[in-house]
């Protein structure tokens, strides 16, 4: 157990062991829904320092969920460890699981004296897949009294600001033909997914500020001389906040509709998962993470435009909206160089890599340390009026 100067926690005892677990998830990138591998490594490792495990947590097979202490204060680390298709982990997320698996395991000793149960939550597919959301809805993360976790990106950037975020899958049906027998047969798939673009790209001008809306086709026929039945693709809608999102996205799929219109096609636009949620922030953890970030040197005087992977949309929003939680990002300071790319699956191992899984999981478990060594005065109150753990008792925010 590492005991830093000042009493804090510290993963500098079990760092290697903490590299070496990241290094095995990188080498073996497992998508979301499955990351079988990724599940056992994660179970086994906190089995090694103690916790109490669960595997195929709340009957979702690649997740996992381990428990050390037995306090009356609880404590979340939330592990995420699904890579990118055709990228691997080119957003990082075996460093994620490696930090939060490390400050959990930083924060042993102090299980007891803080009266706290440590809580470590790996949640399957968050590229797209939405598993903390499932998980939540399940039961998961609702009697944790705060959430953390950090997350990689180019340069530091404490405070998350993602957007809301929906996933929808686009299908065209139309009927083939030869293109050029019988042309007048057909009914034109790929056409449909083309004026469906083309009316996006000018429905991008009157977008409200704020607003990205992006996506790709996947399914574009099969060959030249034949007119495409099916045509496929999966889009993405963001906006500032769940209640700015739902009329964005029926727009968007009014675009669809007008594709399939146009073309005497049929048109599916079907979500993927449930939306996003816009993050909630527990300022208190935030302060608190921020002032251990400077002390232990992190810089946080990055250029607002290096900055903006704390714009990237995740669901840990959805869980900040019923439990205290903070989603600081903590940079390998390669920018211009960024997530999902392939060059940034290529920093997520080696020194920078090593450097972020030290401090990260330090920063975490001293944040939650000090959240916990102390009661909230009245200045740490949220804006509603009451304190985090009040807040979590009394059911947070809208999902």
């Amino acid at each position: 157990m590492t005991v830093e100067p000042g009493g804090q926690p510290g993963a500098t005892e079990h760092l290697e062991r903490l590299i070496t677990y990241s290094e095995t998830l990188h080498a073996h990138p497992e998508t979301a829904w499955e990351e079988h591998r990724a599940a056992r490594w994660t179970a086994e490792l906190l089995e090694e320092f103690g916790f109490d495990v669960e595997t195929a947590y709340l009957g979702f097979p690649t997740a996992v969920h381990a428990t050390y202490g037995s306090g009356r204060r609880r404590v979340g680390f939330v592990v995420e460890y699904d890579a990118l298709p055709g990228l691997g982990h080119a957003c990082g997320h075996n460093l994620i699981a490696a930090m939060s698996a490390g400050a959990a395991i930083a924060l042993r000793a102090w299980a007891d004296p803080l009266d706290l149960r440590i809580d470590v939550i790996a949640a399957p597919a968050e590229e797209g897949g939405g598993g903390k959301i499932e998980l939540l809805d399940a039961g998961a993360f609702r009697d944790l009294d705060l959430a953390l976790m950090a997350h990689p990106g180019p340069v530091d950037a404490p405070r998350a600001e993602p957007y809301a975020v929906a996933h929808d899958h686009v299908r065209f049906t139309g009927r083939s033909a030869h293109a050029a027998a019988y042309p007048h047969e057909g009914r034109n798939a790929n056409d449909a997914f083309v004026i469906a673009q083309v009316a996006l790209g000018l429905l991008r001008q009157q977008l409200p500020p704020g607003t990205r809306v992006h996506g790709i086709q996947t399914v574009g026929g099969q060959a030249p001389n034949a007119i495409p039945r099916t045509t496929e693709g999966r889009w993405y809608t963001r906006a500032e906040s769940l209640a700015q999102l739902e009329p964005l996205r029926r727009r968007v799929e009014q675009c669809f509709e007008a594709g399939a219109l146009a073309t005497d096609t049929a048109v599916e636009f079907t979500p993927e998962s449930r939306p996003y949620s816009e993050f909630r922030t527990d300022e208190r953890a935030l302060e608190i993470y921020t002032r251990h970030a400077l002390a232990i040197g992190r810089r946080l005087d990055a250029p607002v435009e290096h900055r903006t992977m704390n714009r990237a949309s995740t669901d840990m929003g959805n869980v900040s909206q019923h439990v205290p939680a903070i989603h600081p990002y903590i940079g390998l300071d390669c920018f211009p160089v960024s997530n999902h790319q392939p060059e940034f699956a290529a920093v997520c191992v080696g020194e920078a890599a090593n450097r972020v899984i030290g401090d990260g999981a330090t920063l975490l478990a001293r944040t939650a340390h000090e959240y916990f060594a102390r009661e909230p005065g009245p200045a740490d109150a949220d804006p509603a009026g009451s304190t985090p753990v009040a807040r979590r008792r009394s059911g947070g925010g809208p999902a």
